[in-house]
């Protein structure tokens, strides 16, 4: 495949399936495998990376104004009841700090499963199955709004996330979403905190994957930005400006969606990816 095409491919499926709770993950792995990228390559390691940049830049592009507004409210919120502990930027950063201490100390078990598409396999199957059952066992929120969040919650939220770094496939959006039901909150605010809690994860772990790739590290091979050929460039801004778009058409469209509907949709679709990515790999056609 021309690697324009394949850039704009690759971008649209990140864009896509980012903020969904199906696993933008697995979804990448599965392509390259069927495109037959080598994933050991320094460049493709690093397109890799930058169009989840791009993805991630969806996130403060349509909340600005929710962003502004946590700024400006900071630390005792809207309604004068928060403090510099309950505040919803506040949480967010507990939360993150919550996952990022046990991800960083297992980096080396979650390197080796980003490479594993039995794994992924399980996680989408096992996850599918959760959330079907979590969106509907848990009907009745106590928390509406991201506002209203409290302590105990965000650090729970926080934990659950830690399964989506070990376990690639199972997906940040559906652990944290599904986590915030179990804790009483509802689909649009457990949706939402699902996402400002993406954006200081999504952000670092690609940042240090980025570190990773471009600098020297005991003298594996890696990509230098600058010897990179024109076409090089073309194909990875292409990437990136492709999942930016797709994916800030995601996040306004899944927000409206999950204040009418549920996840079962996409539990189904998890489970029958799962099945058939198992099934392929039984039949060693992956």
């Amino acid at each position: 495949m021309n690697e324009y095409l394949l850039s704009i491919f690759l971008g649209i499926v990140e864009g896509l399936t980012e903020f969904l709770p199906v696993s933008s993950t697995a979804h990448l792995r599965i392509c390259e495998a069927l495109l037959h990228i080598n994933l050991q390559d320094g460049f493709w390691k690093m397109y890799t990376i930058v169009i989840q940049l791009g993805a991630i830049l969806a996130l403060p592009v349509y909340f600005r104004e929710r962003i502004l507004a946590f700024l400006r409210t900071f630390p005792r919120g809207e309604r004068g009841d928060r403090t510099i502990f309950t505040h919803p930027l506040s949480l967010t950063l507990i939360a993150f700090v919550v996952t990022a201490i046990p991800a960083w100390a297992l980096t080396k078990q979650i390197g080796k499963n980003l490479e594993n598409l039995w794994v992924m396999a399980w996680a989408l199957l096992i996850g599918g199955v959760i959330m079907w059952v979590v969106d509907a066992v848990f009907t009745r929120p106590r928390v509406m709004h991201m506002e209203e969040m409290s302590l105990p919650q965000a650090i729970w939220i926080g934990a659950a996330q830690i399964l989506s770094a070990v376990f690639p496939g199972t997906s940040r959006s559906m652990s944290t979403i599904a986590a915030g039901q179990i804790v009483g909150m509802s689909r649009p605010a457990a949706l939402e905190f699902s996402f400002f809690l993406s954006m200081p994860t999504m952000v670092v772990a690609t940042g240090y994957d980025f570190i990773k790739t471009v600098m020297p590290h005991h003298h594996e091979l890696n990509v230098a930005p600058l010897q990179m050929e024109s076409h090089q460039w073309m194909v990875l801004a292409i990437g990136f400006g492709v999942s930016f778009f797709v994916g800030l058409g995601v996040v306004a469209w899944f927000m409206h969606w999950v204040r009418a509907r549920g996840f079962v949709p996409f539990a189904l679709y998890r489970i029958v990816l799962g099945i058939g990515l198992l099934t392929l790999l039984m039949r060693g056609m992956m």
